[in-house]
């Protein structure tokens, strides 16, 4: 016989047909019920982010550092439509040269790398802003690049041509 406790409400007997972990609430699960592959699976998909977050601001950073040695000679303001125009073809090519050294993306799936082209370019954009205001205290030349909507207009064709081209 079962022991009634002193609410006198009675559980009712555990079911047979459902394991123990779905039988708890799920307030007192743990981490330890849940199935090590979907923590690798987990752990995949954000190393496969950080790899193209990663290759893209490395991209930028370089093409930057290209520019700010080649601006220097003719300090003059830019013309912003042909700049804009300039880094989408920059990031088409820079999206090729990254596809030439790696031809596979780093990302697996299909709805991932469309996350992937959505997310990383507003990611590079904000970090290519940073280092413009990081730029702005030191009372360096800034470039159009060091701007948030340029660094993500070039990331982001750089990422639709990985997307489109890679494999």
């Amino acid at each position: 016989m079962r022991a009634v406790p002193a609410n006198g409400v009675a559980s009712p007997p555990p079911r047979a047909d459902v394991p123990k972990a779905a039988s708890r609430p799920l307030a007192r699960r743990s981490c330890r019920t849940l199935d090590p592959s979907s923590m690798e699976v987990l752990f995949e998909l954000l190393f496969e982010f950080l790899g193209e977050l990663l290759l893209q601001v490395l991209a930028e950073v370089l093409f930057e550092v290209g520019l700010h040695s080649l601006v220097a000679p003719f300090k003059r303001r830019p013309n912003t439509y042909l700049a804009t125009i300039g880094y989408v073809l920059f990031g088409a090519l820079s999206g090729g040269l990254s596809l030439w050294v790696f031809p596979s993306l780093f990302i697996g799936s299909h709805t991932a790398r469309i996350a992937n082209a959505i997310i990383t370019p507003i990611i590079a954009g904000g970090c290519m802003a940073a280092l413009g205001a990081w730029r702005r205290t030191r009372d360096q030349e800034l470039i159009l690049l060091d701007r948030f909507a340029y660094g993500y207009l070039f990331a982001l064709v750089m990422a639709l041509v990985r997307l489109r081209f890679g494999g």
